[in-house]
């Protein structure tokens, strides 16, 4: 039986130095592609607040409106453009 656990206990040692090499490869891999993610969660966020406060997007609107009357129509067209996507997008 000590037999037994001393090879479990080799595999386990074996097995847990393979899972650093992992973590440590995985960490270097994914470096690149922090910033950009830490970008989309900020993103994500802003989303979520303009989602669960509507009447922001409107007061954000009607300043818009008031100091550029020329522009709010391609300002209109583009945010009814990225909401789109982005219905699409939650959808799949």
């Amino acid at each position: 039986m000590n037999r037994k656990l001393a090879r479990l206990a080799e595999r386990r040692s074996l097995l847990v130095a393979q899972a650093a090499v992992q973590r440590t490869a995985l960490e270097l891999n994914l470096a690149p592609w922090r910033a950009r993610l830490a970008l989309a969660d900020k993103g994500i966020a802003a989303v979520r607040n303009v989602r669960r406060h509507p009447a922001l997007m409107l007061g954000a609107a009607l300043l818009v409106a008031a100091l550029r009357p020329r522009r709010v129509g391609t300002w209109l067209q583009r945010g009814w453009l990225m909401w789109e996507i982005g219905r699409r997008l939650r959808r799949h």
